[in-house]
């Protein structure tokens, strides 16, 4: 047996993302996590049920890409086709590096059958086969994705883990960049049910052990996971494979309905948690890359008003069919166990989820401010802190950054504003854990500078709204922040009782309480910006319309009742500014994804003017003639000024987290977006149409 390597021991504060024994790391000295002890023979299972480590056949060294990849952490083989598309599909095909990590087998009841009608026969039950029909029908969608053939051919290995078990790496042949690792444990088979040997029965305590439900291909060996094994396994494949950019489904996903019950899969929300977890474990390591995190709506999205056009829509949907494995007769993969899941092909479309994506965070566009002093900042979330890019006034100035401010735990997804004297503020949310990971809970922090253009002070927690960020009740969105004509900050945000909130900085500098401000049945992040008059607007979707609360005049109470503006549904994400003595509000059409621009004077909008970006999908930065926003393709895109219809430039190459900004700049006009490399790009009009976009600091 191989003697372990050195160990050390990250213990992490309270305040910090992560603390205390419940995530004490499995670290060796300079970042990497330890090799795990490995046999001599495969197979064995050490006592208490947790597998002995077994021979790699792969190399476990840590795989350094020269430029940006992405890790993808899911539950269930099909939570990236249905609620990731087609970002899945866009970083393939960029050629850059992608891993995609399912947590569970996916095993369900073990019946790969479509629906059947009461009382027809269904075949036999059979997880392990199921699971690796499962799998089978993952690798041919994502070689279907990456090379046009969806019977190209994959290389299986084991994968020791640094939670002690193995997993399964899979390698599509000639693309030595594109991976899957099934980490293969127990489903809750049930969408909420309690069931104890479930992850979120294993999160929550009910069981002191997750066992594994292996697909009857596998090269891996039984095993048993503790949590802390589980967040431990999660972060020694982050190291692995190093990505810049994470994704997720959402840890937090809101409580809707009658009911007012979570609509979304129990393993859905705790995969996320524990991967939210084990990104705090990683981010405490040293030297490793900047990343930066994307959440996913999941079975909410089905409920929402359509993000895409139908060519879009039907293109998502052909990728599942190739993971449905629609003709059973064709078994083109040579398995036993079928090559896809027959449950899906009865509706390869699922609740609706081909016709969209959200995320259900990071739709901030007001993260890219000017200094007092003509000079630009932007500010990010990466390794979970928040990041600071800063460029001095002048068209040669160049930019430096990003320098990742003290305090972690940081969500994705800020908001920026400039006060009264000069000064900066950041507004957003970080996730607590306490000494144990069921000591989680969420809240609003703000950041603001000490002094006009100087260093940023320590995070401010503003708490949350009643009945929000704890008990149960995490979903928070993204704060937006204003300041009116009288000088006086108010930050506003979406709660978990889908209202809208507020609270406001008094003039001794202690923040109100947060008080309700009405709206039903919110949903995605709420914006706010002033008029030239000073008075404060503020937009918040539902699925139906668009509300709005418009300040009676500066220093005054905004409403304590929306206003409905009568226009149609939209995708849930708005942009707006300051347009004249109005305010200019963006939004995406449903079922079409065009941005749509309307003009608001006070709570009535004006016609709506069509901007075209179809199946384009996330909001829009917009600062004078400049917009710019994410094209179907994924790329960043600007509008072409002047053009006699909406006609978009594409970049081609930079795909982004989140949403791009926009400020004005004298009187050219700013952009920039954060890319998936973990690098600000960024590009401006001067004086016409806007430049290449290009990496603003190296």
């Amino acid at each position: 047996m191989k003697p372990r390597l050195p160990l050390r021991s990250a213990l992490l504060s309270r305040r910090g993302a992560v603390a205390g024994s419940a995530l004490a790391a499995v670290l060796v000295a300079g970042g990497a996590f330890a090799e795990l002890a490995m046999s001599d023979t495969e197979g064995a299972t050490s006592p208490g049920g947790r597998a002995a480590a077994v021979p790699a056949s792969v190399s476990s060294g840590p795989v350094r890409p020269a430029s940006g990849s992405v890790m993808q952490i899911m539950a269930h083989p099909d939570d990236d086709l249905f609620f990731m598309n087609p970002d899945t599909g866009q970083s393939l095909r960029s050629g850059r590096p992608i891993t995609s990590v399912y947590v569970t087998a996916g095993e369900s009841d073990g019946v790969n059958s479509p629906s059947t009608r009461k009382g027809a026969p269904r075949p036999p039950s059979d997880r392990a086969k199921y699971s690796e029909a499962r799998q089978n029908g993952i690798r041919g969608a994502y070689a279907q994705m990456a090379t046009g053939d969806r019977g190209a051919k994959w290389t299986r290995a084991v994968l020791p883990t640094a939670g002690g078990g193995t997993a399964e790496l899979d390698t599509l042949d000639g693309h030595p960049g594109i991976h899957l690792v099934w980490v293969q444990l127990r489903e809750a088979e049930t969408i909420s049910g309690n069931q104890p040997h479930s992850l979120r029965g294993l999160w929550n305590g009910q069981v002191a052990t997750l066992t594994s439900q292996l697909a009857s291909g596998t090269p891996v060996r039984p095993f048993a996971y503790t949590k802390e094994q589980v967040v431990e396994t999660l972060a020694g494949l982050i190291e692995k494979f190093r990505p810049t950019h994470v994704r997720t489904l959402d840890p937090t996903p809101a409580r809707a309905g009658k009911f007012h019950k979570i609509i979304d899969h129990q393993d859905h929300t705790y995969s996320a948690r524990f991967a939210q977890a084990a990104l705090a474990l990683y981010a405490k390591s040293a030297n490793h890359p900047h990343f930066s995190v994307q959440n996913y709506v999941g079975y909410n999205t089905g409920f929402l008003p359509h993000t895409f056009a139908k060519p879009a829509t039907d293109a998502k949907a052909d990728i599942v069919k190739t993971y449905a494995w629609m003709n059973p007769k064709d078994n083109y993969c040579a398995s036993a166990a079928g090559c896809g899941d027959r449950k899906v092909s009865s509706n390869p479309h699922g609740t609706n989820w081909a016709e969209s994506i959200r995320y259900s965070r990071t739709n901030s566009t007001s993260w890219l401010q000017q200094g007092k002093d003509d000079s630009l900042w932007a500010f990010g979330v990466l390794d979970q802190r928040l990041a600071v890019w800063h460029k001095a006034p002048g068209a040669d100035a160049t930019w430096s950054g990003p320098e990742l401010l003290p305090g972690d735990g940081m969500d994705s997804g800020v908001s920026a504003t400039r006060l009264p004297d000069g000064r900066l503020a950041v507004f957003g949310t970080r996730t607590l854990f306490g000494a144990q990971l069921t000591d989680y809970r969420r809240e609003v922090v703000a950041a603001v500078q000490t002094s006009p253009g100087g260093p940023f002070g320590a995070w401010r927690s503003l708490g949350s709204p009643d009945r929000s960020g704890v008990d149960g009740v995490f979903d928070l969105s993204t704060p937006t922040a204003a300041v009116d004509g009288s000088g006086t900050l108010s930050v506003f945000l979406r709660g978990g009782d889908l209202q809208l909130h507020a609270a406001t900085l008094g003039t001794k500098g202690d923040w109100t309480p947060w008080a309700a401000l009405g709206g039903t049945n919110l949903v995605g992040d709420p914006v706010a910006t002033t008029d030239a008059t000073g008075r404060v607007h503020l937009f918040s979707s539902t699925a139906k319309t668009l509300l709005t609360w418009a300040q009676p005049a500066p220093g005054a109470p905004l409403p304590a009742r929306a206003s409905d503006t009568g226009l149609p549904p939209n995708t849930t994400g708005l942009s707006a500014r300051q347009d004249g003595n109005g305010v200019r509000v963006y939004y995406r059409q449903a079922n079409s994804g065009n941005i749509q621009s309307v003009l608001f004077s006070g709570t009535t909008p004006s016609a709506a003017t069509d901007l075209g970006d179809t199946s384009g999908y996330g909001m829009v930065g917009a600062a004078g003639p400049l917009v710019t926003g994410r094209t179907a393709s994924g790329a960043l895109a600007t509008l072409e000024p002047g053009a006699p219809a909406p006609a978009w430039k594409s970049d081609g190459s930079i795909l982004f987290t989140g949403a791009p900004a926009a400020v004005q700049d004298g009187n050219d006009a700013v952009a920039a977006a954060i890319g998936l490399d973990g690098r600000l790009y960024w590009t401006r009009t001067a004086g016409g149409p806007a430049a290449p976009w290009q990496p603003a600091a190296h």
